[in-house]
């Protein structure tokens, strides 16, 4: 376990409602191949944060590296809809390059 790891799960240890710092977790999660990790955390994250989209495109391509593809493309929809309330068009196309 990297050391950033270590200290990213320590402050969510300490501050578990702090959406922020489990994206933060879910990104060294991600970086480590911990993949249904970052899933859980990232499935944390959504709901508590207003997302602009790259929350959720993570959350879809790691639902996809697990091959829980109904389930990324939900959220793949989500996404864009978040991207699109945010005027992220450039997101929403990587989006539906990805997703279709």
């Amino acid at each position: 376990m990297t050391d950033r790891l270590a200290t990213m799960r320590a402050m969510a240890a300490r501050q578990p409602d702090n959406a922020l710092v489990r994206f933060g977790l879910a990104n060294e999660l991600l970086k480590a191949n911990l993949l249904d990790e970052a899933a859980s955390e990232l499935s944390s994250y959504l709901p508590a944060y207003d997302d602009e989209g790259n929350g959720w495109l993570r959350y879809a391509d790691t639902l996809t590296a697990l091959g829980r593809h109904d389930e990324a493309r939900a959220a793949a929809l989500k996404g864009i809809d978040a991207a699109t309330r945010y005027g992220h068009g450039s997101m929403v196309q990587e989006f539906e390059e990805r997703y279709g």
